[in-house]
């Protein structure tokens, strides 16, 4: 028989292909049994009575014989039999202008006979900042430490092997975006709370929205050969369907805004929005009751007024030595800068940088119609070359376990460069193994800028790396000479990784999540880069004598057009009056145009128990520390200091609580306790992989621990200690594609804007075809027909038709289509004469629209 009709017959079809990930492999399939050849590569598994695992033994001509068991259930990893202590998440949120304030408990009950260690990874965004840790157990209240993470790891280690109970809490230390959370030494019956607590800065939407993400979705992380099985934390967390998830989820939030609330949405269901006073200023909502911890909750809220500067002082913290970071006043400065929009200089090296590993081949989100990522990253790109301006450069890269550029060097853009470049990116596919990001930033950096050409990266992903750290180094080394745009795509990348990236290279981070379309995103990434580049940025301060200001974050170097911008600073000095105040003002050129943006404040200090100024600043300051690639050990020791100071953790420090009031040591064997997350969305196996064993249990939770076992599981594309990669050394070649099922529905046709936007040429003009014709809903003859006598331009008619149907079909996605109209325009102006505003009056007739004719410059 074939290969689909062995397929189709099988009552799961993710199970069968187990290694079938190339044309040319021959299965056979027969009862439990299983067999499959490849190159000199074969295989034989079981299916278990059970239906729950395979039993299998694989042959390379090598002398590769291994022996492995999987279990199939959902995800990466095995689904949890056992029990499971975490009950119940409860989130509240206090949403004030543009901070989040985060409580978030994890309720704990031990159902089991002896005592459990629940050990919880959870992720986060990279920007909050983690500074307070407790639990409640008994009534009692157990506030935790914060101490330098080597040591708390320690203290941690020795109380469980002492029997006492303990809890800890520490950043991953791979990237800022990994949390985990251990709960140590819960005897049979028990319950226990751990709370912990964070401030972030929220971001602002294009629509004006503010928006605020609680995490849910953290996808494993490829790994590389060289990365130790320590920091493979991602790839040992259970996954479950979202449905099956043995906890609760709840999350409610508070708004308040002097400037009133409009309306808050989100992409979960929500309760009805509800006012807590009669101007509107103060609000509340929660998510409605049953929704499963399976995907991101993003919360947007939209005030009456959001582009107003603003200075807030907080008062320093009581017990603070003065001088210190604690000790003085936090000052927190949002400006708005009045950027006029201007065409930028058009010479410039655009390097678009894509991710084609397996994990690309996964849906957008959970909807059944939902577009592949990879799919909807090469819409995006075909977009993004169309809207590039003549006189460009430019070059594009598609990476994986190996990378490939288009050309050897860049090449200007030009009709024939287009064409091929358009292509070759809709030939991509997510069949390039792991995500490996490091190697192509290299090659690129590797070669000399071209004078007169600032180099403008666009890196997309969905950021499952482990080096993270790596890559937001090497991104810093080259800050100076290009700026890099990134984009996160689908939920689950790597905050870390896609904010850190654009934070070196000078550029900004887009998030493309739910039902989020990733093309306006981009194009408004593309404007940004196209706007001129803002020069002799400077911050001045006017305080009164005796006091100065002292900047916590980096000092700004980068603006945009209608991009937030917060800056935090330590009010030093002394200053008995509670009149005084100050002014801080940003300077500016553009264009050879000096700017300035000043706002007054007052420098009374208000009090805030939380210190959410002061937390926030502690963040940016260990951001700012962590992105500096001179002296780590000088580096590390300024972290830790800031860190132990404000009690944010950091990546060298944890927090730690130890319960000393137990009468008597905690007796019996303790039990290991993995805590599932959500499975990502109907992701197969990707790819083959190598196998690992049951994981180790670490020497840091206690000697002679026991734990109930893992099972093992395949790790896709993981790296051999020979060098390359799993697929390589079992004879299949390049790394692995991704596995398809044979009775997939083809894809949707392109919408009719994507079809217009294909025919355009680099030069902005459309040619009159059947194609266009049929986008714009006639034929060819009938287009002709209406053109008026005085024109015999064609080319322009055509060009002419697009434009009013861009404005008159898809005004609602004019952010994705202004910079073809742009183009578009030009080269009509360009070959305009006394005929134009007849056109244009007779191609609004034809297409039965009433453009204002100022389109076009009229």
């Amino acid at each position: 028989m074939s290969v689909q009709s062995a397929l189709a017959a099988l009552p799961d079809q993710t199970l069968g292909p187990l290694f079938c990930i190339f044309s040319r492999v021959k299965m056979s399939q027969g009862g439990p049994l299983s067999w499959l050849l490849c190159g000199c590569t074969a295989a034989v598994w079981t299916r278990e009575k059970n239906g729950n695992s395979w039993k299998g033994r694989l042959w390379h001509g090598s002398g590769l014989d291994l022996s492995f068991t999987m279990e199939y259930p959902c995800g990466l990893l095995t689904r949890s039999k056992q029990p499971v202590p975490l009950k119940s998440i409860s989130v509240a949120v206090s949403i004030r202008e543009f901070v989040a304030d985060v409580s978030a408990t994890l309720d704990y009950k031990n159902e089991e006979a002896d005592p459990v260690e629940a050990f919880f990874v959870f992720p986060m965004d990279e920007d909050s900042a983690v500074y307070s840790f407790q639990a409640l157990v008994d009534g009692k209240n157990i506030v935790a430490e914060i101490q330098e993470k080597q040591q708390a790891q320690e203290n941690y280690e020795n109380a469980i092997s002492q029997g006492q109970q303990a809890f800890l809490l520490e950043q991953d230390s791979s990237s800022g975006d990994i949390f985990s959370c251990s709960v140590g030494n819960l005897p049979p019956g028990q319950k226990a709370s751990v709370t912990l607590s964070y401030v972030q800065e929220l971001s602002l939407e294009a629509d004006g929205a503010v928006r605020f993400v609680l995490p849910a979705i953290l996808n494993p992380r490829y790994l590389l050969q060289e990365s130790a099985e320590a920091n493979n934390i991602t790839s040992q967390i259970p996954r479950v369907p979202g449905k099956e998830l043995p906890y609760t989820f709840s999350v409610s939030a508070n708004v308040c805004s002097s400037n009133g609330i409009e309306k808050v949405e989100s992409n979960c269901a929500l309760s009805p929005l509800q006012y807590l006073e009669d101007d509107k200023t103060v609000a509340q909502v929660a998510l409605a009751e049953g929704h499963q911890f399976d995907r991101d909750v993003e919360i947007l809220v939209y005030y009456r007024e959001v582009n107003t500067p603003s200075v807030s002082v907080e008062m320093a913290q009581a017990d603070a030595k003065p001088g210190s970071l604690m000790g003085d006043p936090a000052v927190m400065v949002s400006f708005y800068p009045s950027i006029p929009e201007t065409q930028g200089d058009s010479t410039s090296e655009f390097i678009f940088i894509m991710d084609c590993s397996g994990s690309m081949s996964s849906p957008m989100n959970s909807r059944e119609d939902a577009q592949l990522r990879i799919d909807s990253a090469k819409d995006t790109l075909v977009l993004l070359l169309k809207s590039l301006p003549l006189g460009c450069f430019f070059n594009i890269y598609g990476f994986g376990s190996s990378f490939e550029s288009f050309f050897p060097d860049s090449v200007e853009y030009t009709q024939q460069s287009m064409e091929k470049a358009v292509r070759r990116v809709q030939a991509l596919q997510a069949n390039l193994g792991g995500t490996e990001i490091l190697e192509p930033l290299k090659n690129i950096y590797s070669k000399s800028c071209r004078p007169g050409y600032p180099r403008q990266l666009f890196l997309f992903t969905d950021g499952e790396v482990c080096d993270t750290w790596k890559v937001i180094a090497e991104v810093q080394r080259h800050s100076q000479n290009h700026r890099c745009f990134s984009f996160g795509i689908g939920e689950g990348a790597s905050t870390s990784l896609i904010k850190g990236v654009a934070r070196a290279g000078g550029g900004t981070a887009e998030f493309i999540t739910g039902m989020d379309r990733m093309q306006p995103k981009a194009l408004r990434s593309l404007k940004r880069a196209l706007q001129p580049v803002v020069q002799d940025v400077s911050l001045t301060w006017t305080l009164p004598p005796g006091t100065n200001c002292a900047l916590l974050s980096a000092a700004p170097t980068v603006i945009f057009r209608g991009q937030k911008l917060i800056i935090y600073a330590q009010l030093k000095g002394e200053n008995s009056s509670k009149q005084a105040a100050g002014e801080v003002c940003l300077c500016y050129t553009l264009q050879g145009e000096g700017f300035r943006n000043t706002v007054p404040f007052s420098l009374d200090a208000k009090a805030d128990d939380k210190l959410t100024i002061h937390r926030l600043a502690a963040k940016s300051l260990i951001q700012t520390l962590e992105g500096n690639l001179q002296d780590a050990a000088e580096v590390k020791k300024r972290v830790v200091d800031v860190s132990l100071q404000s009690g944010v953790v950091s990546s060298h420090t944890a927090y730690i609580a130890i319960n000393k009031e137990l009468n008597q040591p905690i007796q019996g064997p303790l039990t290991w306790r993995d805590i599932p997350l959500a499975g990502p969305y109907h992701r197969a196996f990707r790819s083959v992989g190598i196998l690992k064993t049951s994981r180790k249990r670490s020497s840091r939770f206690g000697p002679g621990a026991e734990h109930s076992p893992a099972s093992a599981t395949w790790c896709p594309g993981q790296r051999l200690r020979g060098g390359g990669t799993s697929e390589q050394a079992l004879g299949m070649g390049s790394p692995a594609a991704t596995w398809v099922p044979p009775c997939t529905d083809k894809s949707p046709p392109d919408s009719p804007l994507l079809q217009l936007i294909s025919l355009q040429k680099a030069d902005g003009s459309w040619e009159l075809d059947e194609s266009l014709a049929s986008v714009l809903g006639m034929n060819v003859q009938s287009a002709l027909a209406a053109l008026p006598d005085q024109s015999k331009d064609v080319p322009r008619w055509a060009t002419i038709l697009a434009v009013l149907w861009m404005h008159s079909c898809s005004c609602d996605q004019k952010e994705e289509w202004e910079l073809l109209e742009r183009k578009a325009v030009a080269w009509i102006r360009a070959r305009s004469d006394s005929s134009l505003g007849e056109c244009i009056k007779a191609a609004n007739a034809l297409l039965k629209s009433s453009v204002d004719p100022a389109v076009f410059g009229l």
